[in-house]
């Protein structure tokens, strides 16, 4: 087609030029392939490139399908292709095959979109920047030095620097929309329950963690939920079906006057930056003089204890994978075929009894009653997506000092000690404080969404949370929608990738 863009087009607009015989498949891939080649050797966005079986999807596309023929990445943890490699950004995984497409894959198959790559995440998806030892730190496309976030942050800096219209991503504890904030995308988390988790487990870090994408347009997530929303039997999580359409409800505005709290005050009591306050305080001030009724009122949850079982579910999470590892690598795991870090906060979650565990899922439902509660009143809650802007690539690394006291109770085997002095959790808790905002929603179950609301003087984008009750992401995509249309939206093609 005569004067066509890869770039100018979000993935509804291209499935549409595609449906109308205006592109072949194969066109549109062969220029998504010159994308990630142009830019990928930059970002580290994407670890392993799946070209020719995306040729063959390409050839066989159903122009029913949603987004068909169009190019998508896919996260490198549970979106696993059949055959394909998918290494969980360890070393230790770095010769594991799929047995079989996850229900998420299958589901995604259905909407046309053509697989081409996955995207670099830290080892197991633990932490809120995409720096894995094995395939090196992703960058961010709007500052090269800084990070894009974690642990989707190779989708995100794949989707903002315009490789693909849209990527794989999941989020158990602000996975979509840490990155999100950090890249100037939307990126929505779903209710827990409404998207597909098998068929290896029936939850993912106890229901926490749920699929969906990350986008640079409202529209495409909408209807990526549209289609792989499913009654999935033998998932350990439901959620009543949405009696309607979620992409007719980002065009359809809100015909009834919000209330809706915030604050920009972090759960853990600590540092939010000047930035990420203005973010919320315009985003309320816009919202007031649209008609809501908005109030400054925090959640009625105990952040500091949500943030304790928080992390006493990834101790524990880290320590079972650690396990599991025992029959991918046909030895005992050692604290050589990972991560020092995944392998310290394996030896705390082993040291973590049952009855801690069962506590801290306790607070879980603590908070999510009480949320429930507090959305009786409160349509919608506003916050930060994150405390801080993007942290400089590795700004977070363990000291020389950490690593070597690391490294010596690794090889003692002390999780019990380390437990007991508060080490981990002190370098846990010190890396939350970046990203205090998001774990409510994992924890809770409730959908939340990030939408790149402004920017930072240094011109990295600020992310704006909202979190609604359980169930009610068409409320959250409806006022996605008119935010989306308003002057404060920040256009992820001002960023470099795109001049």
């Amino acid at each position: 087609m005569e004067g066509f863009n890869y770039k100018d087009y979000d993935g509804l607009g291209l499935a549409q030029l595609i449906k109308m015989k205006e592109l072949h498949p194969k066109e549109v891939l062969a220029e998504a392939i010159k994308t990630i080649e142009e830019d990928n050797p930059k970002l580290n966005a994407v670890i392993n490139k799946l070209y020719l079986s995306a040729e063959k999807m390409a050839e066989n596309v159903d122009l029913e399908g949603c987004f068909a023929g169009v190019p998508m990445l896919v996260k490198d943890i549970a979106q696993e292709i059949e055959g394909e490699r998918i290494t969980l950004g360890s070393k230790a995984y770095q010769n594991y095959r799929a047995k079989a497409d996850s229900n998420y894959i299958k589901n995604v198959r259905k909407t046309g979109a053509v697989f081409l790559g996955q995207t670099n995440i830290p080892e197991f998806a633990l932490m809120g920047i995409t720096e894995p030892a094995i395939y090196g730190p992703a960058r961010n496309p709007w500052n090269l030095n800084y990070t894009p976030g974690g642990s989707s942050g190779g989708s995100a800096a794949a989707v903002a620097s315009g490789m693909v219209p849209i990527a794989g991503a999941n989020d158990g504890g602000g996975s979509i929309r840490i990155p999100g904030a950090y890249c100037g995308l939307f990126g929505m988390k779903p209710t827990r329950g409404r998207t597909p988790v098998g068929p290896f487990y029936g939850r993912y870090w106890r229901g926490a963690s749920v699929d969906l994408i990350l986008s640079r347009s409202v529209r495409d997530s909408a209807a990526m939920l549209d289609a792989i929303s499913v009654y999935e039997k033998g998932a350990a999580f439901h959620v009543l079906p949405f009696d309607g359409n979620y992409l007719e409800q980002v065009n359809k505005g809100i015909n009834q006057k919000l209330k809706i709290a915030f604050t920009v005050q972090s759960p853990l009591g600590t540092e939010v930056h000047p930035e990420c306050k203005e973010a919320v305080y315009k985003t309320a001030k816009y919202l007031d003089g649209l008609g809501h009724n908005v109030v400054e009122m925090a959640a009625p949850t105990d952040g500091k204890s949500l943030a304790h079982s928080y992390l006493t579910m990834y101790f524990g999470e880290v320590a079972a994978q650690l396990a599991s590892l025992d029959d991918i690598l046909g030895k005992k795991v050692t604290m050589n075929d990972v991560e020092l870090t995944t392998w310290i906060i394996g030896l705390v979650g082993k040291a973590t009894s049952a009855e801690e565990f069962v506590l801290s899922i306790r607070e879980w439902d603590k908070a999510a009653m009480a949320m429930e509660s507090f959305h009786e009143t409160y349509d919608l809650y506003l916050t930060p997506t994150t405390a801080m802007p993007p942290a400089e690539i590795g700004e977070l690394e363990p000291s020389k000092t950490e690593k070597l006291a690391m490294h010596a109770a690794g090889k003692l085997g002390v999780g019990g000690a380390l437990k007991k002095l508060g080490i981990v959790e002190q370098v846990a808790e010190n890396n939350l404080k970046r990203t205090p905002f998001t774990q409510l929603a994992n924890l809770t179950g409730q959908p939340a969404m990030t939408v790149p609301l402004h920017h930072s003087q240094s011109g990295l984008p600020v992310g704006v949370q909202f979190m609604a009750a359980r169930g009610r992401e068409n409320l959250l995509y409806s006022l996605a929608g008119i935010l989306e249309q308003s002057e404060w939206w920040v256009p992820v093609q001002n960023n470099p990738f795109f001049r």
